[in-house]
């Protein structure tokens, strides 16, 4: 496996010619890196302690506007900065790019030097050392979905969008044939993450037209995270680099499949699996059973941090392979959360709830707040659904709205105790601005709907 450069290795390809340039990112609020591009030997001389950007970075939204209502920055405070401090130990090259190196950074408050307790990189710190502290150690992964399409970004933007054609015509779930035709996007994809230092196990088509999957092997919560990021900025480069648009967007169209991104997740204890007894029902131990009780009970509670915007919710429809209840099923797509490994010392669980647009790093640090919850409290994990559970009422309802997230995310004791009032209201401002922006809007179908018959 290649591995990720150290700064040493960075400053022998700089002084040899090999590498001119260094990406120094944070991870915002959407799960997006922003930062600057340095001359490289600007950056192994000083750069690499620090540099500095606006702290308006973690209080925009996808388009870059600046809502009122963020306490931590705004207006009327003057949009100060934030420290972007280089994690070294995420220093890899980017071989998609020529000369090209990136850094992601922790973001630090400018006067005290203490994280900022609202960047997703922190939040997920911070629940980490909380497992840790419990004596338990993560493992995770993230599932990417996404759309290709025959078309370039720019040529769709100019069109407003109203132009969508997938790269292929008919659904090529497994489907090599099909996917052959994608090689020259997909292959590039896999050896350039790869060669950048992320384990990269797979590609295959999706159960849609146009539609891909990317799979990266099982590891820490924190490095899944920073895989993801790079590895979802990274399929937008390169499918752009060859004339074609990738999108992450969960639902392009009323009656096409969504994009979800399943989250893999178990606990080690001592380099163990904490979650595998092999006395246990289906194998699992107590603290697996309690770690999902939480997290099930919890799921409404975090359901935004897993489904983000408007379009997020229009996923959640009976019979697209996306859940409706918050239930478990043994090896069952059709439930919130899937046992997967059952009996062996792989059991896990997997949430099927989040999007293809869902920030990682919120999204695992919210999963692990409910997990420990349920350790602390030793909750009780309910009996498996089994069957379709779209027929099956017994379960609670994922939240169906934007709207109805926000709320609960609003209301959660849960997260507030977990991660500060603070980082709560903040996330929440976001949500509600979201929420206010499509309120506003005038969509096509209202148009088309009323134009006439109204």
């Amino acid at each position: 496996m290649a591995a990720a450069l150290t700064f040493d290795a960075l400053k022998t390809q700089v002084n040899q010619g090999e590498i001119d340039t260094v990406l120094v990112c944070l991870v915002d609020m959407q799960g997006r890196l922003m930062g600057k591009r340095f001359h490289a030997r600007h950056f192994v001389d000083s750069a690499h302690e620090e540099t500095h950007c606006c702290n308006y970075l973690l209080a925009t939204d996808l388009e870059m506007a600046t809502p009122e209502g963020y306490k931590a920055t705004s207006w009327a405070e003057g949009y100060g900065d934030y420290v972007m401090k280089p994690d070294l130990d995420t220093l890899r090259p980017v071989p998609w790019l020529e000369g090209t190196a990136m850094v992601l950074c922790d973001v630090l408050d400018h006067h005290t030097h203490e994280e900022v307790p609202h960047s997703p990189r922190s939040m997920l710190k911070r629940q980490i050392a909380r497992l840790a502290d419990m004596g338990y150690q993560t493992a995770a992964a993230t599932e990417l979905e996404f759309f290709l399409f025959e078309q370039s970004y720019e040529e769709l933007q100019k069109t407003g969008y109203r132009t969508l054609t997938p790269i292929s015509g008919y659904n090529e779930d497994y489907h090599i044939l099909q996917t052959t035709k994608e090689e020259r996007i997909l292959r590039p994809l896999r050896n350039h993450l790869y060669a950048a230092g992320i384990p990269v196990e797979n590609t295959k088509g999706e159960a849609e037209t146009g539609q891909e999957e990317l799979n990266i092997r099982y590891g820490a919560a924190l490095d899944c995270a920073d895989f993801h990021t790079i590895a979802k900025h990274a399929t937008k480069e390169v499918a752009w680099a060859h004339g074609h648009a990738a999108s992450f967007l969960p639902k392009w169209r009323a009656d096409k499949v969504g994009s979800s991104s399943h989250v893999h997740f178990s606990l080690l204890k001592d380099g163990q699996p904490a979650f595998h007894d092999p006395k246990g029902e289906y194998g699992m131990s107590d603290v697996m059973r309690h770690f999902m009780a939480g997290q099930i009970a919890y799921a409404a509670d975090y359901t935004w941090f897993l489904a983000p915007y408007v379009n997020s919710y229009k996923r959640f429809m009976k019979g697209t392979f996306a859940p409706t209840r918050m239930v478990w099923s043994v090896d069952n797509r059709t439930a919130g959360f899937r046992l997967c490994g059952e009996g062996t010392k792989a059991v896990r669980v997997e949430c099927r709830i989040g999007g293809s647009d869902m920030n990682p790093y919120l999204a695992l640090a919210a999963m692990i707040a409910a997990g420990i919850k349920g350790i602390e409290d030793k909750m009780d994990l309910a009996p498996p659904i089994r069957g379709d559970v779209y027929e099956d009422v017994s379960g609670g309802e994922i939240p169906g709205s934007l709207r109805e997230a926000t709320a609960t995310l609003r209301n959660s004791a849960m997260l507030r105790a977990a991660m500060g009032d603070g980082v709560i209201d903040h996330y929440t401002r976001c949500a509600e601005w979201e929420q206010e922006e499509f309120d506003r809007v005038v969509t096509d179908w209202e148009i088309a709907r009323g134009f006439e018959r109204a």
